[in-house]
Formats: structure tokens, C-alpha cells, sequence
């Protein structure tokens, strides 16, 4: 994940807790396979902290697929949400919800997104707040206890 996409998936997992799984390995690259990093999987009703590494057991549990843009939603991000699902299915866990996060609605883009269960979560440049990238601050503050602030749609 890039600087832009880092805080806001953090500040989206601020208002869910569980467990943040930052650059989740859903596929590990081979010779014919390439390496299928999703921005991030949160494993809900865990302790609310970042795990140390990019691979959790999700077997039975209720989780949630993010891929972060900071630019408006389009096809591209769209596409990563929508497939990251059936990346994370193997994993077998009990539920599955895919979340697009963006900097900007798109009207047509995001009524495809509700047509097939992709949440969009719109998170703008202006609400980004410092702290959420400060490790001490998440490490005292686990889900950072934010007020819900951006657009779900």
C-alpha cells in the first residue's frame, strides 16, 4: 500500500476494530503464478491491533477484504474488490464482505460496486489526521477510537 492508501485503511479499521492484516498474501508467488497482495484483511471480532506480519489463519472466521485507492473509484479498484473475494475464499472463512476504499465517489462505478455486495467506503484527503500513522499512537489506542467521519455507501 502507498502512503495515500495506508492511513485510510487504518482509519477504516478504526470504526470496525478486529485484527488488521496490512498487504494480506492471498496467493505466494511462483513461476506461473504472480504474488496477490490485497491491501488489507480484517478478521472481526479479534483483539483490535495491526499484526506483525502479512498472513493470519482466517479458517471460520468473519473478515473483511479492503482495497485502497486515494483517487476516485473506477474499474481498476473495483475489479481488485470484487475479485479479492474469490482470492480470499481458499482461506475458508466464515464470512467474506469486500470493501472498496476511495478519496472520491463515482456515481456509476460505485452503483456497480452496490450491485455485486462492494461496499464503498469514501475517505477524503481532508480527514486524514497525523496520528493514525504514528506507531505508538496505534499501539496505545488499538482501533484508534475515531468517530465515523467519511461517506459509506
Amino acid at each position: 500500500m502507498s502512503q495515500k492508501e495506508t492511513w485510510r485503511t487504518r482509519k477504516y479499521w478504526s470504526q470496525t476494530g478486529g485484527l488488521l492484516i496490512e498487504e494480506f498474501l492471498a496467493v505466494k508467488g511462483t513461476q506461473s503464478t504472480g504474488r496477490r497482495p490485497l491491501d488489507a484483511v480484517i478478521v472481526l471480532n479479534e483483539e483490535s491491533s495491526i499484526h506483525d506480519g502479512n498472513f493470519y489463519d482466517i479458517e471460520g472466521k468473519d473478515v473483511l477484504v479492503i482495497q485502497t485507492k486515494s483517487d476516485r473509484i473506477g474499474m481498476y479498484l473495483l475489479g481488485q474488490a470484487y475479485f479479492s473475494q474469490f482470492l480470499i475464499k481458499k482461506f475458508n472463512p466464515k464470512s467474506i464482505k469486500s470493501i472498496a476504499i476511495c478519496g472520491k465517489y463515482d456515481d456509476v462505478i460505485g452503483a456497480i460496486a452496490q450491485e455485486h455486495g462492494i461496499e464503498v467506503a469514501v475517505i477524503r484527503e481532508e480527514e486524514y489526521e497525523k496520528k493514525i500513522d504514528d506507531p505508538k499512537y496505534i499501539s496505545k489506542n488499538k482501533a484508534l477510537h475515531n468517530k465515523n467521519q467519511w461517506v459509506l455507501v
